[in-house]
């Protein structure tokens, strides 16, 4: 006789059927996935990103859409329940047409019991997504008094009533389409004995070095019984019996470990990892564990007061960028391309990653990913730019979503700081309303800042908090964008008031957590959006694709301000990506220069979540920018920078060491005519010791010729090494003249990769490579003297076929700039 063993779970994930609520419109739909996507890859509605298509689509947010499938299920008895999470928002779900949840929580998992819904043989499940355009007006209208919104940010109205990414309604970097659907976990589960609700762990190092680690399973059980678990820690295992109640019951175990191998930031030390397993039955949990300390240091100073991480007992200075989500709809993105994003911060020096708050508590992968990089994490909470509901049923909501994000991630080694929102107190002083009634809305925000804070420090004690970005301090409600003597900093005067880039001199941070320059998108990825006949910045398709106000405008008047006007629009967008890298490259080498008064520089913004001119330094598909390449530079754990005095009298030449060792540096400086001739001026040499700035040498402006570029190289002690120009003055005043650049190819069989050799007859600022084919440079944006070679391997995304070389375009500053 053969025993057929008991069906434990049902995966609901794969095909469901998607239809209008109204039954008009039906087509398949894959879950994990939106309902955008769905209708797009069923030709219902055209390509979102495609030119004007964004005003073509925004239909579907307003309907409301119907999710089913059926599944077969042997035997229904005993105790079942669907296990739910990043159900996007407004939603209930029934069972053989009976209500097994309603849902208004897109960071919320839910799990419902629906023992006595189900019945053995074929069960129906049907999932109703309400438009939440109608549910956020409709919630707007109950409020006790109005809350506003940032309408320059959310063109569609009143997200900010519901708790779903508040991006989905806008910004002024995404498409405004508020996308919907189910994009985590939908699955059937039968409840043993118990289920593992949460794992947690918390770490004790010892002064001996050794390292406690307290592990606690949360269970839940219907009744009273016995439950078997293992704990298992890179092998170790353990086997407890425990007794659980009905509810919740917390079982702890403590792995002591004698010489432990630490988890440290890139660029610091080994990404060392212990695999964590605590099994129950069938089910089991695994979770990869950094053995760290992190700290936040805000002690009082002569300027303030601090703002630095502190790892296993040192100071890191942070390098790093905004995260915002992989893609606008989430169906368009996946685990890999995440990690290619994440891969590109870590290959440009970076250790840190801002996750924003106008998105998602991103998948657990994407924090795998961060401990296995080395990325460390500053996780805002979801709320941003916008004033919030602090009525009781929205403040309970909230803390419910933050003890569950809370306890889900708070085990990732990459997780540094946990931060309340993005620019809330800003916004208090953004709308007529909260102007008018200031109290009443600061009181407001406050309730639901405790909020936060206090389900945190329940969910997590001891964990590592900083109420809001950008905050002066605590319960410090200043102007956190202009005040820089204490706290985290947002900077935007060069962006937004339209500011000269040198005037991210006149601020010194002390930990910069957004400041941004735009540039376009790369030509290859316009040619994915827009026809030959829209390629003028002016065209109604590159306005739709420029989100942010007047930001076409600021990219051109900019230009005029430094260089001569490009002479076509590859060039216009190519120029754009230089100046958007000097743009940054202005603040971060100053800032760090600063150190240790400034201990972070995190720019506005890595990613991109559709093709658009935006802030951000990869392009949407995962190419570096011109910025991108500067950024691998400009943050390199040793750096030299020439910075000019406030006077303009002399320029300094800063080292930055942000490694554990002494560091010694062979500076060459010289000054470059339009020719192209190197004159040599000086060599240099400097020390600097473990994580420090100083300053390697200083110039009297008077000796650098008019006419002529500052150059330099440098290679230090440790290996690493690098160039760079200054220009005293704009790069419009200069004479320039032709580069003559020659270029071979040579494509190399080995590993599929193509070798470009590129000779400057003349001096060439700025060389840029650029192809359709999918791929990254080794290196990029790169300057060239009179007579000087570079050898660039571009690495394709897809393998070429055989022996055929991809087209290649050059740019160059001084061709894209003049005709001839």
């Amino acid at each position: 006789m053969t025993h057929q063993s008991t069906i434990s779970s049902i995966d609901l994930s794969g095909s469901w059927q998607l239809s209008s609520s109204d039954g008009e419109i039906r087509s398949a739909i894959t879950l994990p996935g939106d309902v955008h996507t769905a209708l797009a890859r069923a030709n219902l509605i055209p390509d979102p990103y495609f030119g004007r298509n964004e005003e073509v689509v925004q239909w579907v947010a307003h309907r409301d859409w119907v999710i089913e499938r059926s599944f077969n299920l042997p035997e229904a008895e005993g105790d079942w329940y669907l296990d739910i999470d990043y159900l996007d928002t407004i939603a209930e779900i029934h069972v053989n047409d009976r209500l097994a949840l309603s849902a208004d929580n897109a960071f919320r998992r839910y799990r419902p019991d629906v023992s006595n819904l189900l019945k053995a043989g074929e069960n129906k499940i049907r999932i109703v997504l309400h438009s939440s355009i109608a549910e956020g007006a409709a919630r707007q209208k109950k409020q006790p008094f109005y809350i506003p919104y940032h309408p320059g940010n959310s063109p569609i109205p009143d997200g900010n009533m519901l708790r779903k990414p508040q991006c989905h309604f806008g910004w002024d970097w995404n498409i405004a389409i508020a996308p919907l659907g189910l994009y985590g976990t939908i699955a059937l589960r039968k409840l043993e004995t118990a289920r593992i609700e949460h794992v947690l762990t918390r770490q004790t190092h010892n002064a001996d070095g050794s390292v406690e680690l307290q592990v606690t399973a949360t269970l839940f059980a219907k009744d009273p019984g016995i439950a078997q678990l293992h704990f298992d820690l890179d092998g170790e295992r353990v086997r407890l019996d425990v007794g659980v109640n009905a509810g919740e019951t917390n079982v702890n175990h403590v792995f002591e470990i004698g010489n432990p191998r630490l988890w440290w930031p890139s660029g610091s030390g080994e990404q060392a990892l212990y695999a964590l397993t605590v099994e129950l039955g069938a089910e089991s949990v695994t979770k990869q564990i950094g053995l760290r300390t992190i700290e936040l240091i805000t002690t009082p100073d002569e300027a303030g007061s601090r703002f630095a991480f502190k790892v296993n007992g040192r100071e890191i200075f942070c390098r790093g960028a905004n995260w915002i989500p992989a893609d606008a709809l989430f169906s368009l993105s996946s685990p890999e391309k995440t990690e290619d994003l994440l891969a590109s911060a870590k290959a440009a020096n970076m250790n840190m990653i801002r996750v924003w708050g106008g998105g998602f508590y991103e998948h657990d992968w994407f924090y795998d990913i961060c401990d296995r990089l080395g990325l460390m994490v500053w996780q805002d909470f979801m709320f941003a730019c916008n004033l919030y509901p602090s009525t009781d049923d929205f403040l309970d909501n909230v803390a419910a979503e933050v003890d569950y994000q809370v306890r889900r991630l708070s085990s990732h080694a990459s997780i540094a700081l946990w931060c309340g929102d993005n620019e809330l107190v800003g916004a208090l002083n953004w709308f007529e309303e909260s102007r008018k009634d200031r109290d009443r809305y600061i009181v407001s925000y406050d309730r639901l800042n405790r909020t936060i804070e206090q389900a945190v420090k329940r969910a997590m004690p001891g964990a590592t908090w900083w109420p809001s970005s950008p905050a002066s301090g605590y319960l410090d409600f200043g102007d956190a964008w202009h005040a820089d003597g204490s706290g985290d900093m947002h900077y935007w005067s060069v962006w937004h008031e339209n500011k000269s880039f040198d005037n991210y001199r006149s601020v010194r941070p002390r930990f910069c957590s957004e400041f941004g320059f735009q540039s376009y998108t790369s030509l290859p990825v316009i040619k994915t959006y827009a026809d030959a006949k829209d390629m003028n910045v002016a065209s109604p398709v590159m306005e739709l694709h420029q989100k942010n106000a007047g930001g076409n405008e600021r990219i051109a008047g900019t230009m005029f301000r430094y260089f001569r006007f490009p002479k076509d629009f590859p060039n216009f967008v190519y120029l754009s990506q230089i100046q958007q890298g000097l743009a940054i490259k202005t603040a971060v080498e100053y800032w760090r220069s600063l150190k240790p008064h400034c201990m972070g520089t995190i720019y506005w913004q890595l990613n991109d979540t559709w093709p658009v001119a935006s802030w951000s330094s990869l392009d949407y598909g995962g190419r570096w920018k011109a910025m991108h390449y500067l950024v691998k530079r400009f943050f390199q754990p040793v750096a030299v920078a020439a910075i000019p005095s406030e006077d303009g009298k002399s320029i300094r030449f800063s080292l930055v060491n942000d490694t554990l060792a002494d560091v010694s540096v062979d500076l060459s400086i010289s000054i470059l005519t339009m020719k192209g001739e190197r004159r040599h001026l000086k060599n240099v040499q400097a020390m600097c010791g473990p994580d420090a700035a100083c300053t390697a040498a200083t110039l009297d402006m008077s000796e650098i010729p008019a006419g002529t570029l500052l150059a330099w190289h440098f290679t230090a002690s440790n290996g690493m090494g690098g160039e760079g120009h200054y220009v005293h003055g704009t790069y419009k005043a200069l004479e320039l003249e032709p580069a003559g650049l020659t270029v071979t190819h040579e494509y190399v069989e080995a590993n599929g990769s193509v070798d470009i050799n590129v000779t400057a007859r003349g001096l060439a600022l700025f060389v840029m490579i650029e192809t359709d084919t999918d791929g990254k440079y080794s290196d990029n944006a790169f300057d060239l003297a009179a007579g000087e070679s570079r050898r660039i391997t571009f690495t394709p995304a897809k393998p070429l076929e055989k022996g055929k070389l991809p087209e290649f375009r050059f740019y160059d500053l001084h061709s894209c700039q003049s005709a001839d």
